[in-house]
């Protein structure tokens, strides 16, 4: 990171800059959204796909996968661990939910999309927002494939009984939804598994050859500062994809961007204040917070897609989730800093005085 220092000290400024490009481009040059657009395979759009795997790859090839075992079963596991499934398998999807009647009672479409976004734990960009705000690694690694896991798992069960189940004993209207397991791997599959083992091969393999001060102090350091210009091309290409939509529709995505921030607000701070009372340490809490705060949009986007149709409102407000998340997140990642300042180095000068 030291041969790009300002990439990092202004991240947020070119952040939301590559968010006014993307917007301008989507409206101004339609044909640039056209173009992203057409270069798909199925719901998986391939400039995006290249884009989140590549920003995902240099922060999984900085984990210590050697050292997992030895991590998992370190004093503080196992809360950890329940304090992330309760967090994202109960608190998130209820919470959503909760959000999504609150602000969109009489929007049953951009309820659906915003409950499907609720039920999809992130796998993908929360590597990056962890990395940033300097969490741990290792942690962020093992609560991605947790999440994963119980992904493949749950979501079908999960969008059944809040979409069909509760939302029919809310409203008297039911609507079945189907989704295949297959759709959900598959989104796994691509968004964590390839840069995953991507991560760990690079890593095995150049360990082996080349030794371990050589891997950590030359070759990430050069393979680091490309995740962020990787997140910066995957902003500028998914707003650019619905920029006219953000410029002609403006109340539509205010509707459907107040129920995704109260949640992505609500979530951080919440599971913060949880890491912190629970005596984690900031790495480790800051990991907890972004991995329930955050979500999976390109398994809620190819969901909506295949279940509603891409033309509809629900898959419009699953597109609307990453638009949010993104600059909603990279403040939190100040914050998260902040909060490190602010409690933790004041709870370490305590414990030297006591």
């Amino acid at each position: 990171m030291n041969e790009l220092p300002w990439l990092t000290r202004f991240l947020t400024l070119w952040i939301f800059l590559a968010m006014i490009i993307g917007i301008g481009l989507g409206y101004w040059v339609p044909q640039v959204s056209d173009v992203i657009g057409s270069l798909s395979i199925g719901t998986t759009s391939i400039p995006i796909a290249i884009g989140l795997i590549w920003m995902m790859y240099p922060p999984l090839a900085k984990v210590r996968y050697e050292d997992l075992r030895k991590i998992v079963t370190a004093s503080g596991s196992k809360r950890m661990l329940t304090l992330s499934l309760i967090q994202n398998w109960l608190l998130g999807p209820l919470l959503m939910f909760i959000l999504a009647w609150i602000f969109l009672a009489d929007y049953p479409s951009f309820r659906n999309g915003i409950i499907i976004v609720g039920l999809a734990r992130c796998i993908a960009m929360v590597i990056v927002w962890n990395s940033l705000a300097e969490g741990d690694n290792e942690w962020a690694a093992i609560l991605v494939a947790l999440n994963s896991v119980f992904q493949i798992a749950m979501y079908s069960i999960l969008a059944y009984f809040y979409i069909t189940v509760l939302s029919s004993l809310i409203s008297g209207e039911g609507l079945v939804v189907h989704i295949s397991l297959i759709e959900v791997a598959q989104s796994v599959a691509i968004y964590l598994g390839i840069p995953f083992f991507g991560g760990m091969i690079t890593r095995f393999h150049l360990l082996k050859k080349k030794g371990r001060e050589w891997y950590d102090n030359v070759f990430m350091p050069k393979l680091s500062p490309t995740s962020l210009f990787a997140l910066l091309f995957t902003i500028i290409v998914m707003f650019s994809l619905k920029g006219e939509y953000i410029v002609t529709l403006p109340l539509d995505v205010a509707r459907v961007a107040t129920p995704l921030f109260a949640y992505f607000t609500i979530m951080f701070f919440l599971s913060f204040a949880l890491g912190y009372l629970s005596k984690l340490d900031y790495p480790r809490t800051t990991s907890l917070a972004f991995t329930a705060a955050s979500n999976n949009f390109e398994l809620a986007i190819a969901v909506a897609v295949s279940v509603f149709g891409l033309a509809s409102q629900e898959a419009f407000a699953t597109v609307i989730g990453p638009l949010i998340e993104v600059p909603v997140m990279i403040t939190l990642v100040n914050v998260a800093l902040w909060f490190r300042r602010r409690l933790y180095v004041a709870r370490r000068a305590e414990a030297k005085s006591g």
